[in-house]
């Protein structure tokens, strides 16, 4: 071992003190600020994580829509599926209706789907709660969860839809009656707004109420693991240019660049701005070892003049500086995962005393707090904080690699 490095840890940790004051707290500084940077980060990147996860489970990889709608949907089908890397494809239709169940109104989204095809891109049967997405036909729907909890639906109850094509049938004086399907199904995704808002029938069903006959509004296309969803998208605007000319294939980042560019600038802000708590720690290590350097004047005197280089006496400083981040960002990183691992609890703790479970739903959007920290950001949350802790005991020993032997061992 190096004397310059024993010497830094007798320093920090003397003989015979069970808590040296002055390493405890330079440490706790860079512990807090990489505690502070493991939470925030991994709570972020677990939102852009949980974010995915939903549009894709919902949505596919790519998502091909037309103007209006298409009615070739079986040519559109054997097209896309003919490109490389495509798992599986299903069409959909959509639009908004009005469902009411006890004189309880609702104006939810309502998708058809197709049975045969649906779970080829979409995991339906993951989300079902109750009931069986089997059991949904041409006469039956399947709620989200909070939208059969707001008007009182279970599974064998009966609701109503009115759609916008029965209104307008009956603005020209013709009587329809509204269609009265069972409810066979609710499901959870876990995220506010589509728990509240989503309703599923068949693809038969949402086309007749939407008058689309054989149409569709659009595919959900799902690829294969690792393959880049532009290129794919790309692909599949050419192959479709001649049969379906109003349709457009986008990757799911695509279609939401916008939203992931604020989730990813909410990310960076909040690295950027944390790191500072890092970077205020490292003048405290400063300051602490500059105090250290005063206090051991003569120390370092006798040792210039025992033959030690000032470039030994330098690293001697240096030395603490790396082992004061190095032990503050490891007690960091292990506080830091032992509150994303209890991040729910402490959640619903601080809800609970504070009475703001339903505006953290409302809000955010989420069932659970998610949390997702990846190696990339867990590397550079480590490096950043030994490397500004280390930089940090430059000035202390470069003061004390200017100490002339003499003037040292007259300072009193």
């Amino acid at each position: 071992m190096p004397w310059s490095l024993y010497l830094a840890l007798k320093q920090l940790f003397p003989s015979g003190k069970r808590f040296p004051f002055f390493t405890v707290i330079s440490m706790l500084g860079v512990t807090l600020g990489v505690w502070c940077l493991i939470v925030s980060i991994g709570v972020m990147g677990g939102f852009h994580r949980e974010i995915r996860r939903m549009i894709v489970d919902t949505q596919g990889d790519v998502q091909i829509r037309a103007g209006a709608y298409l009615d070739n949907v079986d040519e559109v089908i054997s097209v896309l599926e003919a490109q490389p890397d495509v798992v599986g494809v299903t069409p959909f239709a959509e639009g908004v209706v009005m469902m009411e169940h006890e004189f309880k109104p609702a104006f939810p989204a309502l998708q058809g789907i197709d049975i045969d095809r649906v779970n080829s891109v979409v995991p339906l049967d993951s989300y079902v709660r109750s009931g069986s997405l089997e059991d949904l036909d041409d006469d039956s729907v399947i709620l989200s969860s909070k939208l059969a909890y707001g008007i009182g639906a279970r599974i064998g109850s009966v609701v109503e839809v009115y759609s916008p094509l029965l209104l307008e049938k009956m603005k020209d004086g013709e009587m329809m009656l509204p269609r009265e399907l069972e409810v066979v199904g609710i499901f959870e995704i876990g995220h506010q707004s589509l728990d509240s808002s989503v309703v599923l029938v068949t693809l038969r069903r949402m086309q007749e109420l939407y008058g689309l006959e054989e149409g569709v509004h659009g595919f959900n296309v799902k690829l294969a693991p690792d393959t880049d969803p532009d290129i794919a998208a790309r692909g599949m605007n050419v192959a479709l240019a001649d049969i379906a000319p109003g349709a457009f294939a986008r990757s799911w980042m695509d279609s939401n660049q916008d939203f992931l560019f604020v989730v990813q600038l909410e990310k960076n802000m909040i690295f950027f701005l944390l790191l500072f708590i890092i970077v205020v720690a490292a003048f405290s290590v400063t300051s602490s070892l500059l105090i250290s350097v005063v206090r051991k004047t003569r120390e370092i005197g006798l040792l210039s003049a025992m033959g030690g280089r000032a470039r030994d006496v330098a690293l001697c400083f240096c030395w603490q500086a790396l082992i004061i981040g190095t032990s503050g960002t490891l007690v960091g990183v292990g506080l830091g995962f032992t509150v994303l691992h209890y991040r729910n609890d402490i959640i619903g703790l601080f809800t609970r005393l504070t009475g703001s479970e339903e505006a953290l739903l409302r809000f955010y959007e989420f069932a659970n707090l998610p949390a997702y920290l990846s190696p990339q950001d867990l590397t550079l949350i480590i490096s950043l904080a030994i490397t500004i802790s280390t930089l940090a005991g430059l000035l202390p020993a470069w003061r004390a690699a200017r100490l002339q032997p003499v003037e040292a061992l007259r300072s009193e």
